[in-house]
């Protein structure tokens, strides 16, 4: 009799497991809706169940929560970090005025063409100098930022989410985003394991 029980309710868990997956898939259908054409050609039907067999147990709603979450304490970390080098330059060039201006005061008037000269090839430099550091931390964060996405599409991908692995490919990134929107979209709407209201 036990037998029986246990084999009647693993009939009922897939049962209810195929009602999931197709409440999933109709929603993730009406979302697809919404994309633009181009991106709604490239989502087949089987990308589309495959995507919802991998959010029928929450797992995949967890981990792009996570991921979100390490993005924008990563975009804010770098964020804080151009702020600094920002504030810096701006006190080098604040102290440089300073020392100029003092310099000038100090000088007397037949050398003051020859300091001014000395003190526009200084000021060059300076800005020489901040102009490479501001484009040194640019390319740092542009590449900590393409690090993300990889980790981000590897972590995915190993979840076992349709559409997702490593790539640089604008046009893939771009549906990947869109597959990105498409499993938010259903978080916020209340989709995850469990939740029946779509």
């Amino acid at each position: 009799m036990e037998r029986y029980a246990g084999a009647l309710e693993e009939a009922v868990d897939g049962a209810r497991q195929q009602e999931r997956h197709y409440q999933l898939l109709s929603a993730l259908q009406g979302l697809v809706k919404e994309l633009p054409s181009s991106f709604q050609q490239r989502l087949s039907y089987t990308t589309l169940s495959d995507l919802a067999l991998a959010l029928l147990d929450g797992t995949v709603f967890e981990i792009v929560q996570g991921l979100l979450e390490i993005q924008h304490l990563t975009e804010k970390s770098l964020y804080n970090q151009r702020l600094r080098l920002q504030n810096e330059h701006r006190v080098l060039r604040q102290a440089l005025r300073q020392k100029h201006q003092e310099a000038q005061q100090a000088c007397r008037p037949h050398n003051l063409p020859v300091l001014q000269a000395a003190q526009q090839r200084e000021l060059e430099a300076v800005e020489h100098r901040i102009r490479e550091e501001q484009r040194a931390m640019d390319q740092k964060i542009v590449l900590e930022l393409d690090r993300k996405v990889a980790d981000q599409q590897s972590t995915l991908e190993k979840a076992g989410v349709a559409g997702f692995y490593v790539t640089t490919n604008p046009q893939e990134l771009t549906l990947q985003m869109n597959l990105l929107e498409l499993i938010r979209k259903l978080q916020q709407r209340g989709c995850q394991a469990g939740k029946a209201a779509l």
